[in-house]
């Protein structure tokens, strides 16, 4: 059979989503579609393997029963997709749906339970009474048997194509969602850039203390020497926390911890009465959140904020203190997401920044351009802090300049992301782009890291010929009082 190449596969899971569209809300339907795709994934690869395996010990089920009893999940009897699909036209379909998908949470129950709890196939409150829901679930399975959403490792190849479609998804519900997006989401060239930046290497051990759906951390990841590393994160919304869980699945990746909560009040990555410790921590997490949680900072039993504590109102730099307490010591290396506002700040944000400058850890400054973030256009930057750091001085970029414009959001290029990591890899200033700053100017400027106290990015207009302007001045009246004249005579010719 021919292969199924990847924008196949992406147009066809968008368009099942039609079935929903409109009809429940965008969050929701979101859910259920991925819940689809990762049903439809795991019992394409199980009938794929059960089927090579039948052949390799022909017919043998004895022996196809103990291989299929090592695969990597198991798959219930009757739990699979197609087994639902035959049963597609009952008027139970929907509960018979949720029961197989329970099957399949209870006999993987290390890796997958509770994945799938925050979607119901038989509510009636999302999907509508039983004579207009099971229409839809009817054509929601039809669509995923579609030929071209064939999902078996012998059809897609050993190309990462079902975390790839995965993704797409993510990106275009992200797109359709306003301001939440950015609570599950960060943009694939930003997660990239991340990856890049931090250079992850084999056998690290990476950490997103604030997940979402899992892309940034597994972007970072897939930097790493042949999936020989390690993933940890957190997160706190429920249905969040199990994409989460579904994405990694789907990457093939099987190294990996998430654990659900809020990571500011209580931190689930510990061991004994610490905090581990990680190799890579990056995050994106939410800007200037309100009410983080400040009314406990003070009694942290991890001593999180020896720094200082931030404001009630903006959360940013108990994020950033979090993932600096739990990078490693001597060698850790810190990539996080912020408002531009995290540079400049006073009170007591300014007194944190000036402490992590003085403690030498902060290690580079970027700049990027506005609406890259899906639900704000407000720009970003990204602060790198490294405690493995040799030198004293910090290095700005400011890449705010250099972008494609596109449709919606601006776009990071493949050139863009390039002069960014190879202008941060020289670690030397830029004219006009960058500025590799000494402890003594960032005293000098009182440790403020707005990026255009450091880089000069004004350009001098041409100077202007005055001579030149008054003669093409002169010209142009010389030529309206021509045309003026014209006029008069064509209104006097008319009589008016």
């Amino acid at each position: 059979m021919a292969k199924i190449n990847q924008s196949e596969i992406n147009d066809v899971a968008w368009r099942a989503c039609d079935t929903f569209r409109g009809v429940v809300d965008a969050e929701n339907y979101r859910n259920y579609i991925l819940v689809m795709l990762f049903w439809k994934y795991m019992s394409d690869v199980w009938r794929d393997h059960r089927e090579a395996y039948l052949r390799e010990f022909d017919g043998d089920e004895t022996r196809v029963a103990r291989r299929m009893a090592r695969e990597r999940f198991q798959m219930p009897e009757g739990c699979d997709f197609y087994s639902i699909y035959s049963q597609r036209t009952t008027t139970d379909i929907g509960e018979r749906m949720n029961v197989a998908l329970a099957g399949i949470e209870e006999a993987n129950k290390a890796k997958l339970e509770g994945v799938f709890r925050e979607v119901d196939f038989n509510s009636e409150s999302k999907l509508g009474h039983a004579r207009d829901r099971n229409p839809k679930l009817k054509h929601l399975l039809e669509d995923f048997a579609s030929s071209k959403l064939d999902l078996r490792p012998s059809i897609v190849g050993e190309e990462d194509v079902i975390g790839n479609v995965y993704e797409y998804l993510l990106e275009r519900f992200a797109s359709d969602a306003g301001k939440k997006a950015g609570e599950f989401y960060t943009p694939g060239q930003v997660s990239k850039l991340l990856a890049l930046l931090l250079a992850p290497k084999k056998g690290d051990t990476i950490c997103d203390p604030t997940c979402g759906s899992g892309s940034l951390l597994i972007k970072v990841g897939l930097q790493a020497d042949k999936r020989d590393f390690a993933l940890f994160g957190q997160e706190m919304n429920g249905t969040t926390h199990a994409l989460c869980r579904m994405n990694m699945f789907l990457h093939g990746m099987d190294n990996f911890r998430i654990e659900r909560g809020d990571v500011l009040r209580n931190p689930q990555l510990i061991e004994g009465d610490h905090l581990m410790k990680f190799d890579i921590v990056v995050a994106n997490p939410p800007f200037s959140l309100d009410k983080w949680g400040q009314d406990a900072a003070e009694a942290d039993p991890y001593l999180r904020y020896h720094r200082g504590i931030p404001p009630k109102s903006k959360g940013d730099w108990a994020f950033i203190t979090h993932m600096i307490e739990t990078a490693r010591e001597g060698s850790g290396r810190i990539g996080v997401v912020v408002p531009h506002g995290v540079l400049f700040r006073g009170a007591a944000e300014g007194k944190i920044r000036k402490k992590l400058i003085e403690d030498n850890l902060l290690e580079a400054v970027i700049g990027l351009p506005a609406n890259l973030f899906f639900g704000t256009g407000i720009p970003a930057a990204i602060l790198l802090f490294n405690k493995g750091k040799t030198h004293g001085d910090v290095l700005f970029v400011d890449a705010s300049r250099e972008f494609k414009d596109a449709k919606n959001q601006n776009v990071l290029t493949e050139e863009n992301l390039a002069k960014i990591v190879g202008t941060y890899r020289a670690f030397e200033s830029v004219e006009k782009y960058a500025y590799r700053a000494t402890p003594q100017e960032l005293a000098d400027n009182d440790f403020n890291l707005n990026i255009p106290r450091y880089v000069d990015t004004f350009e001098e207009e041409a100077e202007i010929d005055l001579d030149a302007v008054e003669q093409e001045i002169s010209t142009l009246e010389t030529e309206l009082a021509a045309v003026r004249a014209k006029m008069q005579g064509y209104l006097e010719e008319l009589g008016t």
